[in-house]
């Protein structure tokens, strides 16, 4: 019986609604980084509240411009990081992100004047 060799992929596609806008933090290693924080509805009932991060200028500049509300997409990878946190390790599932785009601004979103 011969095998079929299957290719594995990480690849994830999420449109959700911007619950916790984007920071920025300089990790230990001075790189910096962009976070925030999506939910995305599921089919049915409930709701998934997804991390996500951007290492990119580019991406870490346009992630600070949205707002709470706003719907997103964004695409990329699951990781899961580990790091030390005082006496034990500490971890997180996030999106890596490669790419995003604010699909739709929030209705609260304040209108510009002029």
């Amino acid at each position: 019986m011969t095998e079929t060799m299957i290719e594995h992929r990480n690849e994830v596609v999420l449109v959700g609604r911007l619950t916790s806008p984007a920071a920025e933090r300089v990790l230990p290693s001075g790189d910096t980084i962009t976070s925030w924080r999506i939910t995305v509805d599921r089919d049915g009932d409930g709701r998934d509240v997804v991390d996500c991060t951007a290492w990119t200028a580019r991406l870490q500049r346009s992630s600070l411009t949205w707002q709470k509300g706003d719907t997103v997409e964004v695409t990329g990878a699951i990781r899961r990081r580990f790091w030390r946190a005082g006496a034990g390790l500490g971890s997180a599932t996030e999106i890596e992100v490669h790419a995003a785009r604010r699909v739709n601004a929030s209705a609260t979103r304040p209108r510009k004047r002029g």
